[in-house]
């Protein structure tokens, strides 16, 4: 019996992880269609809401559900009933309060920001935001219960369905608005609109699988006192303090949302090119995000559960991190170059056209650091630094405000992308010496190949620049034939890179069995690897 729990909390985590892939890849796509439908002018509305939207997603998956789950195993673990009276309602009643709080200062400090951020319209789209907290308590109490007692299937299905409805919506609206059916600002309210019914079908979903009569013996035993100084703890150091790791990219969007604009208008822009540049600079987020999510998602997969028990071997901890933390780089540095080279042409092929091509060179270098990042925040948060992971994120973003203000009036959108870059630089270098200091055996910078590396990423930039090279001078190509070059050209670029880093032996055993086609690319690095 306990095999075969053991068997299907692996399996359902198995499945969660997939899931969390599956909505992370389908938020960083949607909002190409966004952009063409709506143009850059819509892509800047709908991004001045999303950072609320994305925290508010982050805070039902991330946050809440890891601090209820908390108190459900443990619960369990003591034979405590988990009652309605002791236990669901206390718990509900302080997410109730807790997020009722979020919604109260949003909701009252909207006609504040909107000034502030010098685009008023905006008014009933931030005050619909705020009724997106007051969902928070359902949807968390249910993920938590679930994956508290090892039923990970329930929140894996209810983030697929939330996201492929709230998705769906937002296209049709971007459709609408492009046949002029609907106002461009409503594009905003539409995403709301959009998150609000995703998360409802969420809570359906997750009320549907509750098993009948769970909880029937629990109504004869007497229940114990409850523990609210226990369960408002656990939910706001657990719920929000533990969620900073996930809200790093949001929180660097956020500073964007209430500065960018103003600091444009600032530098002698009208208020809608400026809206604009904002809308051109903000095609460089789901570029990122795919970027952190391929690198960071995989590094991640190679830290075992048994990094977070205190009995492990610290050679053996160590070796698992900088085993994550190497891949990882590997990676991204990978991504970020070859992304860096075809600016150019994914910006046309996504977006249309080449405007802002510089500003979104400069941004895609915090690929590498914020995977970098998430990956060591997520070492530091199991070993228990979640204050300190905070402190430092909050210091991070303290840098990104004040490099804005200073940038971008003399750099417009440019000036952003290299805040962001700086800023997101110091943090990595925060987290990084942190790790080091916490674990000395991991010495990550020494255990770099540089030598391959730097092969590797000059031979993947130089194929791609000769290719660009011979197509663009002897084809005229339109967004068709781009695609149909850029899905070739992206492939052998990135086959060229991975065949270099095999030859010179820089990925271990472990760290290829992560990779996908993880069998084939072993038999490979066989074959060309350098003798001796």
């Amino acid at each position: 019996m306990k095999e075969n729990r053991t068997n299907n909390i692996v399996h359902g985590a198995l499945i969660l992880t997939i899931a969390g892939l599956l909505s992370k890849v389908l938020s960083a796509t949607y909002r190409v269609p966004l952009q063409n439908l709506t143009g850059d002018l819509g892509f800047y509305i709908y991004q001045q809401v999303y950072p609320l939207i994305g925290t508010v997603m982050i805070l039902a998956l991330y946050g809440f559900p890891v601090a209820i789950s908390k108190l459900t195993a443990e619960r369990q673990a003591s034979y405590d009933p988990l009652t309605w009276s002791t236990f669901y309602f206390p718990l509900f009643l302080v997410l109730f309060v807790i997020n009722g709080i979020f919604f109260a200062i949003l909701y009252s400090l909207a006609p504040i920001i909107v000034v502030w951020i010098g685009d008023e319209a905006l008014l009933q789209a931030f005050r619909l935001a705020s009724f997106v907290f007051l969902l928070i308590p359902f949807i968390a109490l249910l993920r938590g219960a679930y994956q508290g007692q090892g039923m990970m299937k329930q929140t894996a299905y209810s983030q697929v369905a939330e996201q492929l409805i709230r998705v769906t919506i937002i296209i049709i609206a971007s459709y609408l608005i492009y046949k002029n059916k609907l106002n461009i600002y409503q594009i905003g309210e539409a995403g709301v609109l959009a998150t609000l019914i995703g998360m409802t079908v969420a809570i359906v979903l997750l009320l549907l699988f509750i098993p009948k009569n769970r909880h029937k013996q629990a109504s004869t035993l007497p229940d114990k006192p409850i523990p609210w100084k226990y369960y408002v703890t656990t939910c706001l150091t657990l719920g929000v303090l533990a969620t900073f790791n996930h809200l790093v990219l949001l929180l660097m969007q956020m500073v964007d949302m209430l500065t960018l604009v103003p600091s444009l208008m600032a530098s002698g822009l009208s208020s809608v090119m400026a809206m604009e540049a904002k809308g051109i600079f903000d095609r460089g987020q789901p570029l990122i995000q795919f970027g952190v999510v391929f690198g960071s998602s995989f590094a991640l997969a190679l830290i075992p559960n048994v990094v977070r028990q205190q009995t492990i071997h610290i050679k053996k901890q160590a070796e698992s991190i900088r085993d994550a933390l190497l891949f990882g780089f590997y990676l991204t540095v990978g991504a970020t170059a070859g992304l860096f080279t075809l600016m150019k042409e994914t910006n046309m092929l996504l977006f249309t056209n080449s405007d802002g091509t510089s500003s979104l060179q400069i941004l895609s270098l915090t690929i590498v650091l914020t995977a970098l990042t998430i990956t060591g925040a997520a070492v530091l948060q199991s070993l228990g630094q979640l204050k300190w992971i905070m402190y430092s994120i909050t210091g991070a973003v303290a840098m990104k405000v004040s490099l804005n203000l200073l940038l971008v009036p003399h750099y417009d959108i440019r000036g952003s992308a290299a805040a962001t870059v700086l800023s997101m630089l110091f943090l990595c270098m925060i987290i990084v010496t942190f790790l080091h200091k916490k674990l000395p055996e991991i010495k990550f910078m020494q255990h770099v190949r540089w030598g391959a590396l730097l092969i590797a990423t000059v031979g993947m930039i130089s194929y791609l620049m000769l290719s660009k090279y011979i197509i663009f001078t002897s084809f005229e190509l339109g967004r068709g034939l781009l695609l149909i070059y850029m899905i070739g050209v992206i492939a052998s670029g990135a086959s060229i890179y991975l065949l270099l880093l095999l030859r010179y032996r820089v990925f271990t055993s472990k760290q290829i069995q992560a990779l996908p086609f993880a069998t084939f690319i072993w038999k490979l690095a066989e074959k060309v690897a350098k003798k001796g």
